[in-house]
């Protein structure tokens, strides 16, 4: 059966999957997501599922609505998406073949700037609840690998969103997220591929260190 969740998801998907706040989040419970025989989970769609209604209790808590639990609430969101994502999987098909000749220190350093990089891009975006809703259509399996299919529905948009999952460690975890036929993980490896090759990877190191550094500046920065 076709499940409806009331959740404007699709900026959680971007923040979600795509803003270094996903990784450690809650397993599906038991009772929402059986175990095949090789150990792995039923339902990768009912994990995402979980991840979201954790947000959404966020999203409606009363107190973190006030003025001065915007931090709190930001701290929270990011918390519940850290148990979701896989960053260092995300960052690694976002970096592409080069991330095989890095070592381990510059790949954490990488995984890092990356992680920075989604959470200045997308944190912003998740901060209310909208009209629209998340109809869940169903999941293509294929050994350790899930992508759950949906439609984004409200009065003005349509918007088919995949989120691609890879089970480790007795979970699930997202690694992309594609919206409307665009992958995140795609468009990221598209720009630093490009970046790679006009200045090379030192040069895109720079600039991600460059970004963090100036997004720091700005949320510190007093309100006009």
């Amino acid at each position: 059966m076709t499940t409806i969740i009331h959740v404007m998801i699709i900026r959680l998907a971007y923040l979600l999957f795509l803003s270094g706040l996903v990784v450690g989040l809650a397993m599906a419970s038991p009772s929402l997501a059986t175990t095949t025989p090789n150990g792995i989970e039923s339902s990768a769609t009912e994990a995402v599922k979980c991840t979201i209604n954790d947000l959404l209790k966020v999203l409606d808590d009363e107190t973190l609505k006030q003025p001065d639990q915007a931090e709190e609430r930001r701290h929270e969101i990011e918390k519940i998406i850290k148990h979701r994502v896989d960053y260092e999987e995300m960052a690694r098909r976002a970096l592409g073949a080069l991330w095989p000749t890095l070592s381990h220190r510059e790949r954490h350093e990488f995984v890092d700037l990356f992680v920075q990089l989604l959470r200045d891009t997308f944190a912003g975006r998740i901060t209310e609840r909208s009209d629209e809703e998340v109809v869940f259509l169903g999941e293509l399996r294929e050994d350790a690998f899930a992508e759950v299919k949906a439609q984004m529905k409200g009065r003005k948009i349509d918007t088919p969103i995949d989120f691609r999952l890879i089970h480790r460690a007795h979970e699930w975890w997202v690694y992309d997220v594609v919206i409307d036929g665009a992958s995140v993980v795609s468009n990221y490896r598209s720009q630093f591929t490009n970046i790679i090759r006009d200045v090379s990877y030192v040069g895109l190191v720079k600039k991600m260190k460059r970004k963090a550094i100036a997004v720091k500046v700005f949320e510190k920065s007093p309100a006009p």
